[in-house]
């Protein structure tokens, strides 16, 4: 049998950035969040590897033009979504689905605003990425809450509940793949959710930011795409951002197939001018959708043994810290309520003795008490020291 030799990797997620005094919030306001600047901050969702040479050179190449003013988006550019969105998820769409937004955060508001009146209910899934409280309430919208179940290390749907609620709500927030607990949800988890909601008029604002971080085993599928029903009332949310590190770019892809819902959101867009985003957002997206696979392929295969190692040393640990099974994204949802401290507690010690700063649960709202999220998306000397850490704070 000849010798089988595994491909070398092409990119270097061991190299340790330093990111302090670049305006960077992970880093510089640590003294503003958790009272110190000697903590390892693991929180904010970005990553700590640097954004990959096909962005930066594309990005470089444009800045040798003198000259930055007003720019459109191109054909090309569109291309490169559409491409990206049927190779990665088999969901094939039409450029003219796709709405530009400054953002995924952005995008909930507009949607917020384009189709729902003051006082109409919304639902959300805690704990859940807690913009999509404020981008209810701020509007002045009723927040529904349909609180996961967290059942044999898993988390559910509570579908009776849903359907309940559906029939006196307007909207529906998903988080899929979901942040923080980290689900995939199934093919028939989201069939139930979009037939639920079609029966009743719901329109569904699914955030798929996160859907091409999916660890090994799993698989992503965009809710839009199980059927034109579902598709007629959804609108689908992704970007860039959290794929290729590029947040501070702002630019997103809001997927609409219904011409009315279509209509509606770039309405909104259009009414506060925010239609023209910047043209670095524009050319960081299309290199990164075009050339981006298999840095996406190794980046991934990085952050599942990242979670590896956070799971090895917490069983090996006496900290009854726990890890969620991770699925997708490369957050890290920890399960402290064995220790029997409380969520000031927790947050003290991770503070003061481990020096770590976390997201603490409970701004995820009902369901996020007793846990925490770390950020596993660094170099893996990065998150075994913060693991270790941990452990050695809590044994």
């Amino acid at each position: 049998m000849p010798n089988q030799t595994k491909t070398p990797n092409k990119y270097n997620f061991d190299r340790v950035i330093n990111r302090e005094s670049t305006a960077c919030i992970k880093y510089d306001l640590r003294g503003k969040i958790f009272g110190k600047t000697d903590v390892l901050p693991m929180w904010v969702a970005d990553m700590d590897f640097e954004t990959p040479d096909f962005i930066r050179e594309a990005i470089e190449k444009r800045s040798h033009h003198s000259v930055f003013g007003y720019s459109f988006r191109t054909a090309s550019y569109y291309k490169s979504i559409t491409n990206w969105v049927e190779n990665r998820h088999g969901w094939d769409i039409d450029p003219k689905w796709i709405v530009f937004s400054p953002g995924v955060v952005p995008a909930l508001n507009f949607a917020t605003l384009a189709f729902t009146e003051k006082g109409d209910n919304v639902i959300v899934q805690p704990p859940v990425y807690f913009p999509f409280f404020s981008a209810v309430k701020d509007n002045g919208r009723t927040l529904v809450n349909n609180e996961l179940l967290l059942k044999n290390g898993k988390y559910q749907i509570d579908f009776e509940e849903f359907e309940n609620q559906c029939k006196n709500a307007k909207m529906f927030f998903l988080s899929n793949p979901h942040n923080p607990v980290g689900r995939v949800w199934l093919r028939d988890d989201l069939i139930k959710l979009g037939e639920i909601c079609v029966r009743n008029n719901v329109i569904i604002i699914s955030d798929e930011i996160h859907s091409d971080l999916i660890m090994p085993d799993y698989k992503h599928i965009p809710i839009a795409s199980l059927s034109e029903e579902i598709a007629d009332i959804t609108v689908t949310c992704i970007a860039p951002s959290k794929t290729f590190n590029v947040a501070g770019l702002a630019t997103s892809s809001i997927i609409i197939r219904s011409n009315i819902l279509r209509s509606k959101f770039e309405h909104i867009i259009n009414k506060y001018h925010l239609n023209n985003g910047n043209i670095f957002g524009a050319i960081a997206s299309e290199a990164g959708y075009t050339h981006g696979a298999s840095w996406v392929d190794e980046l991934t295969s990085y952050i599942d043994n990242n979670f590896k190692k956070v799971k090895q040393t917490l069983l090996k640990s006496d900290s009854k810290i726990k890890l969620i099974e991770p699925e997708a994204t490369y957050l890290a949802w920890l399960d402290f309520r064995e220790t029997g401290l409380s969520d000031k507690q927790v947050r003290t010690l991770l503070i003061n003795k481990a020096k770590l700063g976390l997201s603490p649960g409970f701004v995820f709202g009902p369901g996020g008490s007793g846990f925490q999220r770390l950020n596993v998306a660094a170099p893996s000397s990065i998150v075994i020291d913060a693991v270790d850490r941990l452990t050695a704070s809590f044994d």
